[in-house]
């Protein structure tokens, strides 16, 4: 579904735009994602909005294919890309596995601030972005996804998302357009 609005007390959440994500090989170039993710940021900056960057130290337990190949992951795995225009009124919030609601506080912390909607960006768009958008609708925010600012390591799951998965949990648009109808909202 199209955007038809951002609410007043909307807050954008960016995805694992961290240095061990952001190094995986991405349908889409990661350079992108990170330049619009950065438009959304500036715009939220700018109407004194909050801004939401989530990164991973961690998965999910059991037993996957993922979890197979075990190892020590890089000292600066968890640690935001440089480019990000990271500010100090940013809240930070580390998951443990996918998604960003489960055993975080960012819940708690958006109901504090009378958050209404969320706008998602991020890698990887079946994984994190898709979990923490599931958990916002069922947390009833308004979900809003900027489809031009997230990519994912698979095409077909990129897409999947993107097609099937998104349009019932919100709306989607480009980063553009998010930030054209913040210009109207606020």
């Amino acid at each position: 579904m199209a955007i038809t609005t951002i609410d007043r007390n909307t807050a954008l959440i960016v995805v694992d735009l961290q240095k061990g994500i952001v190094a995986l090989p991405t349908v889409h170039s990661a350079d992108e994602i990170v330049e619009r993710s950065n438009r959304l940021l500036a715009a939220f900056h700018r109407h004194g909005l909050p801004v939401v960057l989530v990164n991973v130290d961690g998965g999910a337990p059991g037993r996957t294919d993922a979890n197979a190949g075990g190892g020590e992951l890089p000292a600066d795995f968890t640690e935001f890309v440089p480019e990000l225009d990271r500010q100090p009124t940013d809240i930070v919030v580390t998951k443990p596995n996918w998604g960003a609601f489960y055993g975080t506080s960012l819940d708690l912390r958006l109901r504090r601030l009378g958050v209404t909607q969320v706008v998602l960006a991020g890698i990887a768009t079946s994984i994190g972005v898709e979990s923490t958008a599931r958990a916002a609708h069922e947390r009833g925010y308004h979900v809003t996804l900027a489809v031009d600012a997230m990519t994912d390591l698979n095409p077909e799951t990129h897409r999947n998302s993107i097609e099937r998965i998104f349009p019932m949990l919100g709306e989607s648009g480009t980063a553009q357009e998010i930030i054209d109808h913040l210009k109207e909202s606020h």
